[in-house]
């Protein structure tokens, strides 16, 4: 394959949605790729208000016939309606820690202030810091260490301060 091959190659990879080329020939191989944009580490919008409350079970057998041995979670609970929830901005995979012999960026009681990094998502080889944008204290971490999430999936709630 001579030079002019090669750059009628590489024009016509340019103008098409290919990603990579490889050709292979007597004389030899040639791999042509198309360069990527670098990806942008964005914060997570915080504008919505979680408001989901907790259920108990409808089942006969385990709904509580005394006062005494009714379940009592929700008066160690805060109120659901003022949560914030910080979501995920990117597909990818959620870290709590930067690095695995490192302590949690956030955990439940942690004040966090915009700006302040409360977890990392690695997307295609890149790992990206995730910011708060509110202030207030994290009552929950609503996604496991190691776990795959999806864009916008609900990874904190905060209690603003």
């Amino acid at each position: 394959m001579d030079l002019k091959q090669i750059h009628e190659l590489i024009k016509i990879i340019n103008k098409s949605n290919i990603g990579e080329i490889s050709i292979e020939d007597k004389d030899g191989k040639v791999t042509i790729k198309q360069k990527e944009d670098a990806p942008v580490t964005v914060a997570a919008p915080v504008h919505q208000v979680y408001t989901a409350a907790p259920t108990l079970p409808s089942t006969p057998a385990a709904a509580p016939t005394t006062p005494a041995a009714a379940p009592s979670p929700a008066p160690a609970a805060p109120k659901a309606d003022n949560f914030i929830t910080i979501k995920s901005p990117m597909i990818g995979t959620f870290y709590r820690r930067p690095a695995p012999d490192k302590p949690l960026l956030a955990d439940v009681g942690t004040e966090v202030s915009p700006g302040k990094v409360v977890c990392i998502i690695e997307a295609m080889k890149l790992f990206n810091e995730i910011e708060s944008e509110v202030k207030g204290t994290i009552v929950k971490v609503l996604v496991e260490d190691a776990s795959p999430v999806e864009y916008d999936q609900p990874l904190f709630l905060v209690e603003p301060a």
